[in-house]
């Protein structure tokens, strides 16, 4: 049975008529006949009186609403597959992190909103597991994710890197590790810390930098709210290993600072992590998800850079540079 047999049908019993049929589906008579016949001889049973005008048979009546919703669901199908390469579609869904969301996107939502007004925006912070999950599921179309490439990895995704930021300590203002320029791992590991939940790529930062130094990590709370983070970290002695584009607002908060962590040799690297924009490769053919695409790519590697250079000076100098564990001694 095929498709073209289906709608030829669908036409003689609409029409009456073998010839408006023809006319309907550009077709010759013939072709509608032979199609007809092929139907008739699937089903074993006529379908239709060869009278004027064409009449159905008890058979033929049993099978006409079925065929007629087939076709009907077929023409929407194509139409929808249509409307998507035409850029008609009526929303576009993103997951990002958390720091990506509150700080880099409002700018790319606005640019976007300028061309497409029509589409309906849908933002939700997630963490980058959860967020490539969802992308993968279909139910979103974007993700700005914390690169993992055991997660990243796969033929069908297209993947851009953004850029890449070091990771902070925020703490109390009157910590007592406010007293290091950039604070030592070991130093680290004698406080409680705040962690994401896990799902969240910097869950799992934090704990190959603990088991890569050998030292146990205090996880005395999970949270998945920078805000959250920030009112915990303030009132107690508890810290928190975050990227430095989620302490950005630590800057402008007397009750909250920011320190890097110390590298142990100029040859060891500054903790970092890399953040990556995700969609798959199909999408990226339809207009609204490539232009937002594109429009993501030519602007948060800027506005990082930019949001990331009101750090303070002297936070900013110790990301550029090498810097001995505990050049500041810290006071008793």
């Amino acid at each position: 049975m095929r498709l073209e047999q289906l709608q030829a049908f669908l036409s003689v019993a609409e029409t009456g008529s073998f010839q408006k049929a023809a006319r309907l589906q550009c077709v010759t008579q013939s072709t509608i006949s032979r199609q007809v016949r092929a139907l008739e001889e699937t089903t074993g049973m006529p379908l239709l009186h060869r009278t004027t005008p064409a009449r159905l048979t008890v058979a033929g009546e049993r099978l006409f609403p079925r065929v007629r919703k087939i076709c009907d669901e077929w023409a929407q199908g194509l139409q929808e597959v249509t409307d998507l390469v035409e850029g008609k579609q009526t929303e576009l869904c993103v997951a990002a992190i958390h720091s990506v969301c509150s700080n880099f996107l409002p700018i790319v939502l606005q640019k976007f909103h300028a061309s497409y007004s029509d589409v309906q925006l849908r933002v939700t912070s997630l963490g980058s597991d959860r967020a490539l999950k969802v992308l993968r599921d279909g139910l979103v179309d974007i993700a700005v994710v914390m690169n993992n490439p055991l997660l990243t990895a796969g033929a069908d995704l297209a993947i851009e890197p953004l850029y890449e930021e070091s990771v902070m300590v925020l703490m109390a203002a009157d910590h007592p590790l406010t007293n290091y320029v950039s604070i030592p791992k070991a130093r680290l590991a004698q406080y409680n810390h705040i962690i994401f939940k896990d799902g969240y790529g910097m869950q799992r930062l934090v704990h190959d930098v603990f088991a890569s130094e050998g030292i146990e990590l205090r996880a005395m709370l999970e949270l998945n709210t920078l805000d959250a983070f920030r009112g915990v970290v303030r009132q107690s002695e508890a810290i928190a290993i975050l990227p430095a584009s989620a302490t950005l607002e630590a800057d402008d908060d007397p009750g909250l600072a920011v320190r890097p962590i110390a590298t142990d040799s100029p040859d060891d690297p500054n903790l970092t992590r890399q953040v990556v924009l995700v969609t798959t490769l199909d999408r990226l053919s339809i207009p609204p998800v490539r232009d937002f695409y594109r429009l993501v790519r030519q602007h948060l590697p800027q506005l990082a850079s930019d949001r990331i250079a009101e750090l303070p000076t002297s936070t900013l100098h110790c990301l550029n540079s090498f810097s001995l564990a505990g050049s500041a001694a810290e006071s008793s």
